[in-house]
């Protein structure tokens, strides 16, 4: 178990990047590479990470990077593991990076796939709960009531629940996190690492551009999405549920904080009802009901 001050001090996501400020990505990014190393290949497809790798021939990676297609990262993936079996090269860890859109959406049947293969590699989806790069259109990750240029109403339907449609593949290691709880990040990304198959992690990075708040508010946002029990932080080894600090002293509803304040503070959910604001807390209390249950094996 790692602690922040023990986080390695070689950078590779270099300055001078081109992300927006205060952007949850390149949060996640940085983190990545300081709990990995640069004993990675990384599969990067159509995504908001495409600017901030840089126009070739420049780059702010210090890593062996691969663009791909949309739909393709779980396939590229596959093919990177099998190419570095036959070269007897084990020490090299294959990562899939791809955002919400080419994840949930587009990508899902390659990453199937993949994960049916049992490929032994890492697939993250960054999940900044819209198509970022081109331009804030919805994804099926983005929440109910959410703002982007193709809801500009409100989406009207629920988030895809990508995390446990992994489980459903029984991979041995799905996990969800977020940059603003950094040591949890790291740790799990390390766990992957060491465990053989396919790993998934799920992570919600806040997006000021999109999700419109302040740039210096990223870090309070994340930490908001998981006190108020809208993301929770857990692990699925094995098949086993465990819930993640500080997640697992969050089931008893009395010590999550009420979802209007982390909806308040961002502009995409600025024309909620208060109807839409009870709905979504029903939901949330739900989804900590079967949450209770998973970590009390009461269900599978």
């Amino acid at each position: 178990m790692v602690t922040i001050k023990e986080f390695p001090k070689e950078e590779y996501l270099l300055k001078g990047h081109a992300a927006c400020a205060g952007c949850g990505p390149s949060i996640a990014l940085r983190l990545l590479f300081k709990a990995l190393g640069n004993k990675v290949i990384m599969v990067v497809p159509a995504c908001c990470t495409t600017v901030i790798q840089g126009p070739y021939p420049y780059t702010s990676f210090a890593v062996p990077l691969q663009n791909m297609l949309f739909e393709a990262t779980g396939a590229t993936c596959s093919g990177i593991v099998a190419a570095l079996k036959i070269r007897g090269l084990e020490d090299i860890t294959v990562v899939g990076w791809a955002g919400d859109g080419g994840t949930v959406d587009i990508g899902i049947q390659a990453l199937s796939g993949a994960a049916e293969r049992e490929t032994n590699f890492i697939y993250i989806c960054y999940d900044n709960e819209a198509y970022g790069n081109t331009g804030l259109q919805r994804s099926g990750a983005t929440p109910y009531g959410a703002w982007t240029t193709t809801t500009p109403t409100g989406k009207r339907e629920r988030k895809k629940n990508m995390p446990l449609i992994m489980a459903a593949h029984k991979i041995p290691y799905v996990a969800t996190a977020c940059p603003s709880y950094p040591v949890d990040f790291v740790n799990k990304l390390r766990k992957a690492r060491e465990i053989r198959g396919t790993k998934y992690i799920h992570v919600l990075t806040p997006c000021p551009t999109g999700w419109r708040y302040d740039t210096s508010k990223t870090v309070e946002i994340g930490r908001l999405a998981v006190q108020t029990g809208i993301w929770a932080l857990y692990e699925i080894e094995n098949g086993r549920f465990r819930l993640n600090s500080p997640s697992d002293r969050l089931i008893d509803k009395s010590k999550r904080k009420p979802v209007r304040e982390y909806l308040a503070m961002q502009d995409r959910f600025r024309h909620l009802t208060e109807a839409d604001i009870e709905k979504i807390q029903q939901w949330v209390d739900e989804d900590w009901e079967y949450y209770r249950k998973l970590a009390s094996n009461e269900c599978v």
